[in-house]
């Protein structure tokens, strides 16, 4: 099943003012629209106040989006993007560190999607806020069990697709998931989101975005 490849069009446009995007669907071992991230390339170590408006926008793929509410650490979001119903929920780590410590990066982010029109709902991202290094093992903890994250570009999404439903269901009953990864350059990095509001926030969207 064709999967959108939603962080890696979000990177770009924190990255690059001013590019145009769209939402883009490919089969995650094909997904090429990725923009080149150099792992040393942020100036800031954290995210700006504005960053998580600036994410949401990207999302919106150009449609200007709507904050249907904040739950906790997690924004639920909604827009129509070339006429086609978009719903979100986005949060950044609460806590964030790095082996070698305070290398620099990008902003990260977490997003749970859902998209009736691709019949997407409730989509895991990550955009990890540096350039992955390729073939290397990225991991999602949450509730006592680990998943496989399937990797490209500054994105992570999960490996096993039928494990997804689970997962979010973890995940709504957790306090926190903890996302582990290794830059191009071979810095180990361990993301924390808190997941409080997260259940509220997915009720929220899927009231916006029915079928």
């Amino acid at each position: 099943m064709a999967r959108p490849i939603l962080t890696s069009l979000l990177a770009s446009t924190l990255l690059c003012a001013g590019a145009s995007l769209a939402l883009a669907q490919a089969t995650p071992p094909a997904a090429p629209k990725a923009a080149a991230k150099k792992d040393a390339a942020p100036k800031q170590p954290a995210a700006k106040p504005d960053a998580a408006p600036a994410a949401a926008a990207a999302a919106a793929g150009g449609a200007e989006p709507t904050l249907l509410g904040q739950y906790g650490t997690w924004g639920a979001y909604s827009a129509t993007p070339a006429g086609k119903r978009v719903c979100f929920a986005l949060a950044k780590p609460s806590a964030s560190k790095t082996n070698p410590p305070n290398r620099p990066r990008d902003p990260a982010y977490a997003f749970v999607s859902t998209r009736p029109a691709e019949k997407v709902i409730n989509e895991v991202s990550i955009m990890i806020g540096y350039q992955l290094k390729p073939g290397s093992e990225s991991t999602l903890e949450v509730g006592g069990a680990s998943y496989s994250m399937y990797t490209q570009g500054d994105g992570l999404w999960i490996k096993n697709a039928a494990e997804e439903e689970r997962m979010v269901d973890a995940m709504r009953k957790s306090a926190d998931v903890t996302v582990k990864g290794m830059s191009a350059k071979g810095t180990e990095t361990t993301d924390t989101f808190s997941l409080k509001g997260l259940s509220q926030a997915l009720d929220r969207i899927a009231q916006d975005c029915r079928r």
